[in-house]
């Protein structure tokens, strides 16, 4: 199989196999006194401070997770109550209109139920938010804002966040951002303690590790309200036993993905430019989405985001598939029925435009091989799919369109 989708999951690094299927086979509960859990804790506390370590936090900040959604929604939901609790006034999030769904949903539900006052702000036509429109929103009110909650880089398009001017913007006032980073870590420079934010998310399964398990990093000072209660793990901010093993394949995973990110971006950058050159030389009229600068605080090195004019990227993907060649459309799907991307939706597109677009996603384990079937499959597999749609008076607008 050609993979290249490693921004929905990437393989596990042979490292980090090595050390989760270490601990497998180990019996103790890190809760426990005896010395089997004292082993088991020790095995916790040596991950937690490697993975503090690779992102510039403390140790104290690092709380473990079952991955970027609950670490996301504990961020958003946690600070939102701790915060309001503190204050009333403050009900307002802002975040962005192209975050991933992990935030998204989190915030529509804490206006639904919650009395929230969620506003999501503009971004530009290659997906990155308007700064000015931020600092609008904020200093409309600033003492009525809870939280801010802008992603690191677009799990999409993957342009980069301005991530800087958000928290100098937010800190003026003394809101704290969080930012979902899982697509950022093992891609990009991320380093907590410097870009000043207040909780950053990842997950394993992106860096090369395991499934099932991720992390909060959050500053000490920062009171939020648990979700699960229970025994008190986790600084009584996230209970539950928590998975030692899986934790060591995580703390392996993010030490290599930080040490080795720099020779990573380079070559998977060249291989992302490759395939968007080549791939654009067999369809001319394809488009290509996000910032086209590779430099890490414009765009993930490895992502290359493309609209095909004509084509329902459904349809692509599928015949794409049946070759040996993994990819994704990028959009979520509904009882069968696709439904356009809401981060290109947000950039400018129109509906069709929306519909037509697949993501190739470049990581650690990518290889010219996998670019040149991409590039000798996607001719007739564009023909195809134009085809179809023709045949189905879909996509005809699509394709003057772009």
């Amino acid at each position: 199989m050609v993979y290249l989708d490693h921004a929905a999951s990437t393989p596990m690094y042979p490292e980090a196999v090595d050390a989760m299927t270490a601990q497998l086979t180990r019996i103790g509960n890190p809760s426990s006194l005896h010395a089997a859990g004292r082993a088991a804790r020790r095995v916790v506390e040596e991950s937690r401070e490697a993975i503090a370590a690779a992102l510039d936090a403390r140790p104290g900040e690092v709380v473990f997770t079952s991955g970027g959604t609950e670490s996301d929604n504990l961020a958003l939901k946690g600070l939102y109550w701790a915060r309001r609790e503190a204050d009333p006034r403050r009900t307002r999030i802002l975040s962005t209109t192209v975050e991933h769904h992990a935030v998204l949903d989190p915030l529509h539900w804490l206006a639904e139920h919650e009395h929230a006052e969620v506003e999501l702000l503009p971004v530009d036509h290659l997906g990155r938010l308007d700064v000015e429109a931020f600092r609008a929103a904020v200093e409309r009110d600033p003492a009525s804002v809870a939280l801010v909650s802008v992603m690191w880089a677009n799990n999409e398009v993957g342009t980069v966040q301005p991530i800087a001017d958000v928290v100098a913007i937010a800190h003026a006032h003394d809101i704290p951002v969080h930012t979902d980073a899982v697509q950022a870590v093992g891609q990009v420079p991320v380093d907590f303690a410097a870009s000043g934010v207040d909780l950053l998310t990842l997950t394993a399964h992106k860096v090369g590790g395991p499934y099932g398990v991720g992390a909060l990093v959050v500053r000490r000072e920062l009171a939020l309200t648990p979700q699960l209660h229970g025994g008190g793990q986790e600084r009584d901010v996230r209970s539950g036993t928590i998975d030692t093993p899986a934790i060591a394949g995580f703390a392996t995973a993010v030490e290599l993905a930080v040490k080795r990110q720099a020779e990573h971006a380079e070559r998977v950058c060249a291989l992302r430019n490759d395939l968007v050159s080549r791939v654009t030389e067999v369809v001319p009229d394809a488009g290509v989405n996000g910032d086209p600068d590779c430099a890490p605080d414009h765009r993930l090195p490895g992502n290359a985001h493309l609209t095909f004019p004509g084509c329902e990227g459904d349809s692509l993907l599928m015949l794409l598939d049946a070759r040996g060649i993994a990819c994704s459309t990028g959009s979520a799907c509904s009882a069968g029925v696709p439904q356009p991307s809401h981060v290109l939706l947000a950039m400018g597109h129109d509906d069709e435009q929306a519909r037509s677009s697949l993501r190739f996603s470049l990581g650690h384990s990518s290889t010219q091989a996998d670019v040149d079937a991409l590039v000798e499959a996607i001719g007739p597999v564009v023909e195809r799919a134009r085809a179809a749609g023709a045949v189905s008076g879909i996509g005809g607008s699509a394709r003057k369109a772009v």
